[in-house]
C-alpha cells in the first residue's frame, strides 16, 4: 500500500502540473482556510530533497506568488463586503477571535502583523479581511504581504526539504516529519501569542488622570 502511494506521489511530483496546483492552493488558502496548502508545499520540499523532483527553487517561487495573490484576493474581498461579513461572524467562535486578535494587532503593531499572521492558525485570512475593511493603504499592503509570501514560501518549502533529507530512501517517513516540524513551530507561536496575551490582561491598567480646572478662570 505505502509503495502504490509512493508511486502515485512521486509521478505527481515529476509532473509540471504540481507547480500548478501549488499555485492555486496556495491563491485559494488567502480567503479559503480550509485548502491543506501548507501540507503540499512541505510534501514537494521533501521529494524536492529525496529525488530532485520538483525543482526545489521553482516550489519556493510558485508557494510565494500564489500565497501573494491570495492576499490580495482577501483584501479586495475585505474592502468591499468583507467589514459586515467581519461583523457579523457570531461572538465566541474561533473565527470572530481571530478577528478580534487581527484587529487589535494591527492597531498596535500596523502591517508587521500580516508577516506573523501567516504562522497563526486562522490569523492570514483575518488579517487580511481585516486590512482591507479597514483600507489600509494598497502600496503598504502590498510590500507586507510580499515579504510574507516568501518567507512563508521559503519556511515551508525548507521545512520539507529537512525532512526529505533526513529521510532520503523513505519519502512518506519524510512528510510525516516535515509536516511535524510545521506544527511544532505553529504550536510554538500559538504559545508564546496567548503568554504575550496573558501578560497584557494582568497588567493594571492605568486611569487618566482628570484635569485640573483654574478656578480663576
Amino acid at each position: 500500500m505505502s509503495d502504490a502511494i509512493l508511486h502515485f506521489a512521486g509521478e505527481l511530483m515529476s509532473s509540471w502540473w504540481i507547480y500548478l496546483a501549488l499555485w492555486g492552493f496556495a491563491a485559494l488558502d488567502g480567503f479559503f482556510p480550509a485548502i491543506p496548502s501548507e501540507t503540499l508545499v512541505v510534501t514537494a520540499g521533501v521529494f524536492a530533497a529525496s529525488t530532485g523532483e520538483p525543482n526545489l527553487y521553482a516550489v519556493i517561487a510558485a508557494a510565494a506568488v500564489g500565497a501573494f495573490i491570495g492576499d490580495h484576493v482577501s483584501y479586495a474581498l475585505g474592502r468591499g463586503a468583507g467589514g459586515r461579513l467581519l461583523d457579523r461572524m457570531k461572538p465566541g467562535t474561533k473565527r470572530h477571535a481571530a478577528v478580534l486578535w487581527a484587529r487589535r494587532a494591527l492597531t498596535e503593531r500596523g502591517g508587521l502583523v500580516l508577516v506573523v499572521a501567516r504562522y497563526v492558525p486562522g490569523g492570514r485570512t483575518a488579517v487580511t479581511l481585516t486590512m482591507g475593511s479597514v483600507r489600509y493603504p494598497l502600496r503598504k499592503f502590498s510590500a507586507y504581504a510580499g515579504i510574507a509570501a516568501v518567507s512563508w514560501g521559503l519556511y515551508c518549502t525548507l521545512v520539507g526539504f529537512i525532512g526529505g533529507k533526513a529521510f532520503e530512501d523513505n519519502p512518506l517517513k519524510g512528510v510525516v516529519l516535515g509536516i511535524g516540524l510545521a506544527l511544532a513551530v505553529t504550536l510554538v507561536v500559538e504559545l508564546v501569542r496567548h503568554r504575550l496575551k496573558k501578560r497584557r490582561e494582568s497588567q493594571p491598567q492605568v486611569e487618566p488622570e482628570p484635569e485640573l480646572v483654574d478656578a480663576t478662570e
